[in-house]
This record gives structure tokens, C-alpha cells and sequence, in this order.
């Protein structure tokens, strides 16, 4: 068994998943060399019940009680068998040799515990006008990245993570050790985020590299609702909120800024335009969240 796909999935646009569970069906690593867990995390419907996955010989369903994502991806985690497991979201469409070529850079660069590649966003209806959302949603690159340090630049995104065994069961004990990493993450209707960024810190820890690469690809479907600028605000506060708690845990001290920052903040969101200035105060209003937070779970 060379690599676990696990599919962590609350409530999922049924036509996506579908069309994830087809490219995977696609992919030119055969089967048996590959094992692939639904984690289903407290789906209204289950997803066993309308997604057959019998044309893989070793697939099975599971069923997360615990809301949240970062539950899903610890059991998921815990439920597989494979030295490699690869992270795929409900909507996310690999190239149908995402597989191979994963193997072949956990064969090829031993010292990189946690990789991915790109994202190519496939909007419903058609891309946005405003570029900067078609931006949002585009993760694409020219030439392999990679790095030993804890580098934003190189760190993959959850989307099509690849992740050790061993770089995976470590981030699972920091989860253990540290409830609050359980905050990062979608939960229900939150855009909580990071968690994948802490898993693959996780590789770091255990001395390990970080990797980005050209020849990893994936779509990724992105309906409607997430090119209004009503989601956005609130995936900048999240993003604002999960930046601090994520610093924190990192041993980063985020505060109040001081009286003359706040007034100095004000004067230069004065001059972005109408959009810009409301992202930026959501993903401020967020990191005060975090603060407030951690100063609570501190006392």
C-alpha cells in the first residue's frame, strides 16, 4: 500500500463530489496500490447512502461524529493504513497522475514531509469579473518550490495536501496536547482555517521540509456563493482570526496594538478603495477575536 486518500466531507454539493470521486476513479495508479477513506463529519444526509465507492477494492465510508474539520482529518488520519496519505477536499478534481506524481516526489525527495501543488479554480457560471477574486481562489506557480524552514511561500494549502505518516501523527499529538489547534478549521458554518498550514509546520518540527510542485494539479470547484463579496468579508475574518490563534500556538505573541497603531491603521485604509478597506477591518475585527480569545484562555 503506497498512499491513503482521505476525503473529508461535511454536507457536500453532491454533483462535486461525484466529480471528485470520478477523477479519482480516473487516476493512473492503479488501485490496488492506494486505499481511499470517506470521511463523512455529521453530513445531514450521509454520504454513504448516495455515493457508491465499490469500484475501488479497498474503499470504505466512516462516519465523524465530532463537528469540524480537523476532527475529520484525525480520523481520517487514524483510519488509514499508508505510510502517505493525501488530504482531498469535496471539491477538489485532481489531474488524473496527481497520484503517481505524489508517489514519485515521496520517492524522490525523502526530506520533504509535506507537499502539494496547484490549484486551478472552476467558478460556476463563469470566472468573476474582479480579478482580485479569481486571485482568491488561484494558487499557480512557475517552478517547484521547496524549503526547511517554516515558510509561508512553500507551505501547501489543505487542497491536495501530501503528508507523511509520521508528519501526520505528530501534528495528531499536538491536537492532543493543545485543544485550541481544534479552533482552526472549518466547523459547520465558520471559515475558521490554518489547520492545514499547523500540519504541515508539523514536518518542520520533526526537522523536515516543505514543498510546492509544478506537476501536482488539481481543479478546484468553486461555487457561487464563494465569489460574493458577503463570503469573502467573512473567509478575511476567519483568515484574520486563525492567523493569531496559529502564531500563538507557533509561540508568536500577537497583542492590542497600541492607541497610535489603531489611529495609523485608520489613515491607510482610508486610501484603498471600498473593498479593500471592509477585507481589511474583517480580517482585523478577526485577529481581535483571537485576541480576546487567548486572553480569556490565559487567565
Amino acid at each position: 500500500m503506497q498512499l491513503s486518500v482521505i476525503i473529508c466531507c461535511h454536507n457536500p454539493r453532491m454533483d462535486y463530489l461525484a466529480r471528485v470521486l470520478k477523477a479519482l476513479k480516473a487516476q493512473t495508479l492503479s488501485t490496488d496500490n492506494w486505499e481511499l477513506l470517506v470521511v463523512d463529519n455529521t453530513s445531514k444526509d450521509p454520504v454513504s447512502a448516495s455515493h457508491d465507492i465499490s469500484w475501488h477494492p479497498d474503499a470504505r465510508h466512516v462516519r465523524e461524529g465530532k463537528l469540524g474539520l480537523t476532527h475529520a482529518r484525525l480520523r481520517g488520519i487514524a483510519e488509514s493504513s499508508a505510510d502517505l496519505l493525501i488530504f482531498v477536499d469535496d471539491d477538489n478534481v485532481l489531474a488524473e497522475n496527481y497520484l503517481d506524481v505524489a508517489v514519485q516526489i515521496a520517492t524522490d525527495w525523502p526530506c520533504l514531509g509535506a507537499w502539494g501543488g496547484q490549484h486551478f479554480p472552476e467558478f460556476e457560471g463563469g470566472a468573476p469579473v474582479e480579478k482580485w477574486k479569481v486571485d482568491q481562489w488561484t494558487s499557480t506557480f512557475s517552478r517547484d518550490l521547496w524549503s526547511n524552514n517554516y515558510d509561508p511561500r512553500v507551505t501547501p494549502f489543505g487542497a491536495g495536501l501530501c503528508v507523511r505518516r509520521k508528519v501526520a501523527e505528530q501534528y495528531a499529538d499536538l491536537v492532543k496536547t493543545h485543544p485550541l489547534r481544534r479552533s482552526l478549521d472549518r466547523k459547520g458554518e465558520n471559515l475558521n482555517s490554518a489547520g492545514d498550514i499547523d500540519m504541515a509546520f508539523a514536518a518542520c518540527d520533526l526537522g523536515m521540509g516543505l514543498g510546492r510542485f509544478v506537476n501536482l494539479k488539481l481543479d478546484h470547484l468553486i461555487p457561487k456563493g464563494r465569489t460574493n463579496d458577503d463570503y469573502l468579508l467573512r473567509l478575511s475574518e476567519g483568515s484574520g482570526y486563525s492567523q493569531v490563534i496559529l502564531d500563538a500556538l507557533r509561540g508568536i505573541k500577537t497583542s492590542q496594538p497600541r492607541r497610535i497603531d489603531r489611529i495609523a491603521n485608520f489613515l491607510k485604509r482610508l486610501l484603498l478603495e471600498p473593498m479593500e478597506r471592509q477585507l481589511a477591518m474583517a480580517s482585523e475585527a478577526g485577529r481581535t477575536r483571537a485576541i480576546n480569545e487567548l486572553q480569556q484562555v490565559r487567565k
